[in-house]
C-alpha cells in the first residue's frame, strides 16, 4: 500500500474507488502531476471516473494537508502527495520538470529577523529554477 493511501487510512478517509485510484495515482516520489494528468493516469484503470471527482478529490486532499499544490511560472497547477516531507522544488525553466530537493539548513531561520518586519513566519517555499538535462542537451 502506498504511503499516501496509508496516511489516508489512518486519517478514517473514506476510500471509494474513485478516491482509491486518484491516491494510487498519485503515489512515488517526485511526482507532479497536473489535474488533467492525474485524470488520464486514474481512468486508464478506472474508465468511468469523471474529471470533476478527480478535481473535487485533489481539492479534498490538499484541504486535509495530504498533497501540496504547487503553482510555477504560470503553468497549470500541480499536486505533490509529500506534503508531510520537508522539501523545496526544482524545477526546470524550459518543460517545468520538477523534483524535489532537500538542501542543507533551514531556510525559516535563514530569515533574518530585520526582514521579517514584524511577521511571525510560519512557513517557506523556496523554488530553485535552471535547466533539466533533457532541455540542457536540446
Amino acid at each position: 500500500m502506498s504511503d499516501l493511501l496509508e496516511r489516508l487510512r489512518g486519517r478514517g478517509w473514506r476510500l471509494t474507488a474513485q478516491r482509491r485510484v486518484v491516491a494510487e495515482v498519485l503515489d512515488g516520489d517526485h511526482v507532479h502531476l497536473t489535474a488533467d494528468e492525474v485524470h488520464a493516469r486514474a481512468a486508464s484503470r478506472l474508465p468511468e471516473i469523471s474529471r470533476a471527482t478527480v478535481y473535487n478529490t485533489l481539492g479534498e486532499l490538499v484541504t486535509i494537508g495530504e498533497v501540496i499544490e504547487v503553482a510555477t511560472d504560470g503553468r497549470a497547477k500541480r499536486y505533490d502527495p509529500n506534503a508531510h516531507r520537508p522539501h523545496q522544488h526544482l524545477v526546470c525553466s524550459r518543460c517545468g520538470a520538477i523534483r524535489d530537493v532537500h538542501p542543507a539548513g533551514d531556510p525559516l531561520a535563514d530569515l533574518p529577523s530585520s526582514e521579517r518586519f514584524g511577521f511571525t513566519v510560519s512557513d517557506v517555499e523556496v523554488t530553485y529554477r535552471g535547466l533539466c538535462p533533457d532541455c540542457v542537451t536540446a
